[in-house]
């Protein structure tokens, strides 16, 4: 009988052994000394770590994400390109904070601008940029909150364009983490990111040396962006994005105490991802899974395709076979005209009962509405081939 309890309670031991071997993996602690973190994989957006992600907090200078954001799809539509010129004016000059002491009725081109944003976190160069986009900051704000409210983020408020302290104005990890995964989406925004230095009107009298405020992107080659953020209310903040064997992924950290620390933390929690997670790639960008035939619209055919690569990621670990299931989805009812670029459905991966993943199907061009002599054609001509038969 003694035997049978001795058998009994080192089976009972070992179970709990498991269990506890197995709760330290999947929790992985870190030393977190910051007041909200999340780390997340960019192209499903798989949460892998997080702690306190939905607290409500001052973002500073992150807040330059979302402007970017606005930047980067003016220049995807073609509503704005690289080379255009933006006359600075006399508000943008006069932005405190953090600036790359742009001067009233200065002319700088949008890539320099977008340079001074993403290296230096130049206030001055967000507002010139918001102020050619939406004719003002304030009309630019009001872009950013409904961005904010496009991509579902219940945690974020915006009061203007720079992150400068301002009342009202705040965002959380995850909502940071969601926002850089919109941005990453523009993959040329990593070749302004990694950037570590450079200057603006080299070899005149007035150059300027920009210097990345992201430090991780010279000592840790796998780190290309994204965006730092400091006040004395926010303490440090970061989110950065590193990119290993086809892995891409987000931490976001806010408010801590040191950049050391910062820097620190999240390095441990990029790590992390790279020697825990794997990733299997199934679309590119922009990749056509399907096409539209619109008798309504001008061109009828149209190619709708993916707006950003589609994976799955899983712990290399798990041994298990993801046979992933791809169901694509497409608006029953819309208006025309839609823009390029514009969702027109989704693409939903789901393993067995698990969705694994959604992303939004777009157009590749835009959807006209047909002149009235196009569809009559179009009308008479189906007469035709009825009658014909």
């Amino acid at each position: 009988m003694r035997r049978i309890i001795v058998l009994i309670g080192l089976v009972v031991s070992l179970l709990f052994l498991n269990v506890s071997y197995t709760f330290a993996e999947e929790s992985e602690l870190f030393e977190n000394n910051a007041k909200s973190s999340i780390l997340i994989e960019q192209s499903t957006g798989k949460i892998l770590y997080e702690n306190n992600a939905h607290e409500e907090l001052s973002p500073a200078s992150m807040t330059k994400i979302m402007t970017l954001i606005l930047v980067m799809e003016a220049i995807d539509k073609k509503q704005l390109s690289p080379e255009e010129e933006i006359t600075v004016s006399e508000y943008a000059s006069s932005m405190g904070g953090t600036q790359v002491f742009l001067e009233a009725g200065e002319i700088m081109t949008v890539d320099d601008l977008v340079k001074a944003v993403a290296i230096a976190s130049a206030n001055d160069a967000s507002v010139a940029l918001a102020e050619k986009i939406a004719g003002s900051e304030k009309a630019f704000v009001v872009q950013m909150n409904e961005k904010a409210q496009q991509l579902n983020l219940q945690h974020t408020h915006f009061e203007n364009s720079s992150g400068l302290p301002a009342e009202n104005h705040y965002s959380s990890a995850y909502d940071m983490a969601m926002m850089s995964k919109e941005l990453l989406k523009y993959e040329n925004i990593v070749n302004y990111t990694t950037i570590y230095e450079d200057y603006l009107r080299k070899g005149e009298e007035n150059e300027f040396w920009l210097v990345n405020t992201n430090k991780l992107v010279r000592f840790n080659p796998e780190v290309d962006g994204l965006k730092t953020g400091y006040t004395s209310e926010a303490k440090f903040c970061l989110s950065a994005t590193a990119m290993k064997d086809d892995m891409r992924v987000i931490a976001v950290v806010m408010g801590v105490e040191t950049s050391k620390d910062r820097n620190k933390l999240t390095m441990e929690l990029i790590n992390h991802a790279f020697s825990h997670y794997v990733v299997e790639k199934l679309f590119d960008r922009h990749e056509t899974l399907t096409n539209i035939n619109n008798t309504r619209s001008e061109a009828r055919m149209y190619d709708v395709v993916t707006s950003e690569p589609i994976n799955i990621v899983h712990r290399k670990s798990d041994k298990e076979k993801f046979v992933p299931k791809i169901n694509v989805q497409l608006k029953e009812n819309y208006s025309l005209p839609l823009s390029k670029g514009e969702q027109i459905g989704k693409v939903i991966v789901s393993n067995e009962n698990d969705v694994l993943s959604e992303s939004p199907l777009v157009l590749t061009k835009e959807m006209k509405k047909a002149s009235f002599m196009t569809q009559f054609k179009r009308t008479f001509q189906q007469l035709m081939t009825l009658n014909s038969h």
